[in-house]
């Protein structure tokens, strides 16, 4: 899954960054306002970390034309403003989640998890499919009670078609959510994963629209 972090700090958000993404998580990572604004506006994110003080422009400010533009991205605040004025109105301007420096990583991981379980209706912290089962905080995948393993990649392929079952992904639609700005992406990279899942969990699960996408259907 791809994360909008947005960090001035540099020392802090290179440790935020380096523990995301030793979880999985694609991480972009944006130091001022402005930066963040561009990203959300031609990204396609799962979530965003959003520090509030931030030069050239607050991170309330993000966050409140954020939502102005209908954006319904899932936004922790990530800050050291720990009144509660401060956080009734982070919350108030749009934020879902807010989380007071300094902090524990496993915390701010495990609230990144609920953010995103919730902004796709799921309420169990376990994805399944009959008796396919994903767990995002153990990072594991089983099926009929053994344990598959599988890649990174298609780890957040399978995670991203099983937290929105019954709808179609376009190939580019999945580059978009499996890739930051700093990698590099082959041409047939998702057909590559999609192919290796198939082979590790059954043709029947992933099913091909010609011409459009992906999908697991719902049972």
């Amino acid at each position: 899954m791809r994360i909008l972090l947005v960090e001035d700090d540099s020392i802090l958000g290179d440790g935020i960054r380096a523990g995301l993404k030793q979880v999985g998580y694609v991480v972009d990572w944006v130091m001022d306002g402005m930066a963040a604004d561009h990203a959300l506006k031609t990204g396609d994110y799962g979530a965003m970390i959003l520090d509030l003080n931030l030069p050239k422009k607050s991170g309330l400010e993000v966050l409140s034309d954020c939502r102005k533009q209908n954006n319904p991205i899932p936004v922790l605040i990530l800050t050291a403003r720990d009144t509660l004025t401060d956080k009734i109105k982070g919350l108030d301007t749009g934020a879902d989640d807010y989380l007071i420096k300094p902090f524990d990583l496993d915390e701010l991981l495990a609230r990144l998890r609920a953010l995103v379980r919730r902004s796709n209706g799921q309420s169990s912290p376990i994805l399944k499919r009959g008796e396919l089962m994903l767990d995002p905080a153990a990072h594991s995948v089983t099926l009929n009670h053994q344990v598959i393993a599988i890649s990174a990649k298609e780890f957040n392929i399978l995670e991203q078609l099983l937290l929105n079952q019954g709808r179609v992904f376009s190939r580019e639609h999945l580059e978009e959510k499996l890739y930051g700005w700093d990698d590099e992406i082959d041409s047939n990279s998702v057909e590559v994963h999609i192919h290796h899942l198939r082979k590790k969990l059954g043709n029947e699960l992933i099913r091909t629209i010609r011409g459009i996408g992906y999908v697991i259907d719902k049972l």
